[in-house]
């Protein structure tokens, strides 16, 4: 995982819930991110698991009712002034309405009382408990004071009852507390569309042409875009759907269905970004057969009858969005030149060129791009395309 959390100050927070254990899990995830995680227990989440467990994680002293010091920082004022952000995962119904209305009558409502920064919680009970009226209100009511609520999740209960009150998954925790952390004023509340994989043109039911677009980028720059604050939507082709970052996606594919969905939805206006990183078929299947073709049938020869598909960009209406395309080029001698031609050709705000090659092949977890702008030229050497995506966007701030 990339550190992106580095230096980053969590004060993680367990209450007496049995999904106490998922809380290790959200440490763990925490720390890998180069995160500095200290944790709090209530007595009742102590009944479910030892303190030992989370001090071996975080290499930290665990702050409940027998280790509070007021000889140094473990206590809960001192720890606060530490913590970027407070996160308590899971919180029952019992600590959540305690916390609605201001009651310190442990270590840890204590501590969040005394919070000034920004509170997370992610909610787990009982499915009566969770819908039960006080509770809802309650939640309203912590929405009202600022808190950010983790959605529950609907399904079998450790109680065997089914609906909603499960934790959200530990991922998605993650995510949320780490857009938290890394929102950037810039980015924060703005839509932004992106498109993503290689569009799929079918031959018959079962066979299709495409390419070796394997829709990494765009899922790297989706979760950059996330974590920065914006509000994401992606078209994607190809890629499987990751339930645990939590944007709008569009499943489109073949290029009709992805051009359809991508003009459907910049006709409203609301987009302030565009980034067309799908690698889009040039050309379909002029007739493509239902069911499966069979070779005994075909012969020894079987040729295709292929039709130029529309380009997507040239024909977008760009009226008050920032676009950037995105271009894979082979040629290194004239990628630059070709990259540049499309920024004009297409009337772009930017381009990234990508070129591929052994070093960089379709696929990989790391790239290198080039980011192409009507005034300058910017190299981003090799590295994660997660931290490819942050450099970009930084770029696109000057758009």
């Amino acid at each position: 995982m990339i550190r992106f959390l580095e230096n980053k100050n969590i004060l993680l927070g367990v209450t007496g819930s049995i999904a106490a254990y998922k809380a290790l899990e959200l440490l763990r995830l925490f720390t890998k991110a180069g995160a500095n995680v200290r944790v709090i227990l209530s007595e009742d989440a102590k009944r479910f698991i030892a303190p030992l467990s989370f001090e071996a994680l975080s290499k930290n002293s665990v702050l409940h009712s027998e280790t509070e010091s007021w000889e140094d920082d473990n206590n809960h004022i001192f720890i606060n002034k530490w913590a970027d952000v407070f996160v308590i995962a899971p919180a029952t119904a019992n600590t959540i309405n305690k916390l609605s209305s201001g009651i310190a009558d442990n270590l840890l409502t204590s501590a969040a009382l005394a919070f000034t920064k920004p509170i997370l919680i992610a909610p787990a009970a009982n499915t009566a408990m969770f819908l039960h009226q006080s509770t809802q209100d309650s939640l309203l009511k912590l929405k009202s004071f600022g808190y950010k609520i983790c959605s529950v999740q609907n399904k079998l209960l450790a109680c065997e009852d089914k609906g909603e009150g499960a934790l959200a998954e530990v991922k998605s925790i993650f995510f949320e507390t780490a857009r938290v952390l890394l929102s950037s004023p810039f980015w924060q509340g703005k839509n932004v569309i992106l498109t993503g994989g290689g569009t799929v043109e079918k031959i018959d039911d079962v066979r299709f042409i495409s390419n070796f677009s394997s829709g990494k980028m765009a899922e790297s720059l989706s979760t950059a875009l996330f974590l920065k604050g914006a509000d994401v939507l992606l078209i994607h082709s190809n890629r499987p759907h990751e339930a645990d970052l939590p944007i709008k996606r569009v499943f489109a594919q073949n290029a009709k269905e992805m051009q359809n969905a991508l003009e459907s939805e910049l006709l409203n206006g609301k987009y302030a970004f565009l980034f067309m990183i799908a690698a889009v078929s040039d050309y379909r299947v002029k007739n493509p057969s239902p069911g499966k073709l069979k070779k005994e049938a075909l012969g020894e020869e079987f040729n295709l009858e292929l039709i130029k598909n529309s380009d997507i960009l040239l024909g977008l209406n760009k009226k008050d969005v920032k676009i950037v395309g995105f271009k894979a080029e082979l040629d290194t001698k004239n990628a630059l030149g070709n990259a540049k031609n499309m920024l004009k050709e297409k009337e772009l705000d930017a381009v990234c060129l990508n070129i591929i090659s052994s070093d960089n092949p379709f696929g990989g977890d790391t790239n290198a791009v080039t980011f192409i702008t009507k005034t300058k030229t910017s190299d981003f050497f090799r590295k994660s395309k997660l931290e490819i995506s942050f450099d970009i966007l930084k770029n696109c701030e000057e758009l």
